[in-house]
């Protein structure tokens, strides 16, 4: 059988019940479409994962801040189909805002202490819509387990807690960082770059090198590693600092010494496009999960 195409959620549903009757495990890749190579590792975790694949591609209006431009995030649905039908996918979940939230809609869900530091600081209720959709789309789609990617670190942790807090039941699987050869972390936002831009964004993945050589080396001040990470990204005219922080892997909250495993995380804006990275830093690392 080809893949389908839902747009509904009451569809979507059924086709998931559906499966599980059958004994099926079912996976959710959650994206907002444009897809990359980054994507489609994630798609390929979660075919290794189960015997079914749903991707949702929703760009997701409630979690793009009043500054941030919704109606200009790159889209292009019939491309993402057929890298997707490549890929063995069984579903793409692509409903239209208003089966999302539809009128009257007024229920939202708030992680609040992971919600708070980092991009949360200054995207304010970003994570709000991130939960929230999150949410809609594990009920619509009733997944065994869900795969996202660890450069958005911040989300996953907020959808983890999420996912234990309401006793969803679901696995959450955090796929490592892909990168170009270069080293610049796979984003869909990568395609707001002109040439220039695009070499000054490689300053986000010097800078986490430069930290791990000095932890390397020893270093365990956290005010020496984030200096060193700022002056990198110094080095770039077109980077613009918007948080540069060393913190706990687990809590995200702020630490100035370096013990066990800790996230140093950042955002930059080049140009007018923002952009993260982050790279886990410690005696002894969290163990990646082995690439897909």
């Amino acid at each position: 059988m080809g893949m389908r195409v839902i747009q509904r959620i009451g569809e979507m549903q059924s086709w998931s019940e559906g499966e599980r009757r059958q004994r099926c495990r079912v996976a959710l890749v959650p994206t907002m479409g444009f897809l990359h190579e980054g994507h489609l590792r994630l798609v390929r975790a979660g075919r290794e994962r189960s015997d079914r694949v749903v991707v949702s591609i929703f760009v997701n209006p409630m979690q793009f801040t009043p500054q941030e431009d919704f109606d200009a995030y790159p889209r292009d649905f019939e491309r993402d189909c057929r890298l997707l039908e490549n890929e063995g996918v069984n579903v793409v979940f692509h409903p239209p805002v208003e089966e999302i939230y539809p009128e009257g809609f007024q229920t939202h869900i708030d992680v609040e202490r992971l919600s708070a530091p980092l991009c949360g600081a200054f995207r304010s209720g970003h994570f709000r819509g991130v939960a929230t959709v999150v949410a809609k789309l594990f009920n619509a789609v009733r997944p065994h387990v869900a795969i996202f990617g660890c450069k958005d670190y911040q989300q996953l942790q907020v959808v983890r807690c999420m996912v234990k807090d309401l006793n969803y039941g679901i696995e959450i699987y955090g796929h490592p960082i892909v990168r170009e050869p270069d080293g610049l972390a796979l984003s869909s936002r990568n395609a707001y770059l002109d040439g220039e831009e695009r070499q000054a964004a490689l300053s986000l993945s010097r800078s986490l090198r430069k930290a791990e050589l000095l932890v390397s080396q020893g270093e365990r001040r956290g005010s020496a590693i984030v200096d060193a990470v700022a002056a990198e990204l110094a080095k770039a005219p077109l980077a613009r600092v918007e948080y540069v922080t060393l913190c706990d892997a687990a809590s995200l909250q702020e630490i100035s010494c370096l013990q066990g495993t800790a996230l140093l995380a950042l955002a930059v804006r080049i140009g007018a496009t923002r952009l993260i990275d982050n790279v886990q830093l410690g005696v002894d690392p969290i163990p990646s999960p082995a690439p897909a």
